[in-house]
């Protein structure tokens, strides 16, 4: 199933994922989210872009099981909007999720972000394969060109990792659960510091998105760079930027990721 399949099942009361979205033993995370984060979306006012995304992965979601999809929305205030979403299977809780959707307010303060920084065009560098039995099942459904750092358990130090991302099937459109999608695809930056196969997930994720957004067509590359704060202990701490293809930033993420090797 493509992206936008499983986004049209939400419609249902529980939505099987299918094996094609999996990432080791578990659904890609970054699925799981951006199916709730729609799902949040339709419980606020209009006008009220999302503006910031708390999850946190409390179990792997597994494939091929029915999953329930929940949202409460827990204040709607003049301006802003906070919605809780969790993700049920077998009865458990598995995936947390806490949002912030708010209007735009009047105000005196304007701080430009910075510009993307300079990398090659994704025509000019390395396709990281999908490979059944070796890569991530869902890595068939997302492009990603290595410009930052080295690839997975490359033995590389280099404190950056990222490149150009983008659905490898367009899309009708390039949606919030879209790019909530692209932005986890990208493995934890820490990996590449392994000489071998190591397993690692998210603990916990932050995702902001900045406004004015600039417009995005559904087959547009994204620019994602990320670079580790600290790392030990069998825990990583990252932080990246995604820039549209004219170099204006859309968003910015933190993750928390757990590291087994």
């Amino acid at each position: 199933m493509q992206f936008d399949e499983l986004l049209a099942g939400l419609e249902q009361e529980s939505l099987v994922l299918p094996s094609s979205w999996g990432q080791g033993r578990a659904t890609f995370g970054g699925l799981v989210a951006a199916l709730v984060t729609r799902r949040m979306q339709q419980v606020v006012a209009e006008g009220r872009p999302l503006r910031s995304l708390q999850v946190s992965f409390v179990g792997p979601v597994a494939v091929e099981q029915p999953v329930r999809i929940e949202v409460e929305l827990l204040r709607e205030g003049r301006a802003v909007s906070q919605v809780q979403g969790r993700v049920v299977q077998d009865g458990e809780v598995k995936v947390v999720v806490l949002a912030s959707f708010g209007g735009d307010r009047a105000s005196q303060v304007s701080v430009a972000p910075d510009r993307a920084p300079e990398v090659a065009a994704p025509d000019q560098l390395q396709s990281l394969p999908y490979m059944p039995n070796l890569s991530p099942e869902f890595v068939q459904h997302i492009e990603m060109r290595w410009g930052f750092g080295g690839l997975p358990f490359s033995g590389q130090t280099s404190r950056e990792m990222g490149g150009w991302m983008k659905f490898r099937k367009q899309p009708e459109a390039m949606s919030d659960a879209h790019l909530v999608a692209l932005i986890d695809a990208w493995p934890p930056a820490v990996l590449p510091h392994l000489t071998q196969p190591a397993p690692a997930s998210s603990l916990s994720w932050t995702l902001e998105f900045v406004y004015p957004r600039p417009a995005l067509a559904a087959d547009d590359w994204l620019l994602y760079r990320a670079s580790i704060d600290q790392a030990g202990a069998g825990y990583g701490h990252t932080q990246a930027r995604i820039w549209s293809p004219g170099g204006e930033l859309v968003a910015i993420s933190r993750q928390t990721v757990t590291v087994f090797g």
